[in-house]
This record gives structure tokens, sequence and C-alpha cells, in this order.
């Protein structure tokens, strides 16, 4: 179980783990939320670990998801698209 392979000796996202969010971080946050910046790449822009981003944007109430996508169910269907 788990992980195969090598891991990275010092990940870059893991500098700032376990350390308070200041105001800047937590703006800077709100920005790559709204611009659609995948949390995978938050994490390394921020230098933080994925899970801390996604926790943290809940608490503050960021939406993490994409805001390009149409809610589920309103594709026309087939039969639909004909009229």
């Amino acid at each position: 179980m788990g992980k195969k392979g090598p891991r990275k000796a010092n990940p870059k996202y893991k500098r700032r783990s376990r350390q308070p969010w200041s105001d800047k971080e937590v703006k800077q946050l709100r920005s790559l939320a709204k611009a659609n910046t995948p949390t995978g790449v938050m994490s390394l822009k921020m230098e933080r670990p994925p899970a801390s981003i996604a926790s943290k944007a809940k608490r503050e109430g960021i939406s993490l998801r994409p805001t390009n996508r149409s809610p589920y169910n309103r594709r026309k269907t087939a039969k639909e698209a004909r009229r």
C-alpha cells in the first residue's frame, strides 16, 4: 500500500506547512481561486501542501470549483436537440 518509487527529498510545498496564514496569503489564495487555478499549482506557488490550501479555502468560504463549468443535468437530450 502507499506510493511506490523514490520520494522527493525536500518537496517545495513542504516549506511552509504548519505555519500560520498571513492576510497577504489569504488574498493570494482568493485571487488564485478566482482565476480557476488548480490546487496543485496553488500549492507550488504558495509553497504549502494541497490539503492545507483546500482546508483553508473551506474555512474562509472560498470555492475552489471551476466557475466555467455548467451544472449537472443541464445538457439537452438528443430528442430535445432535434426540435
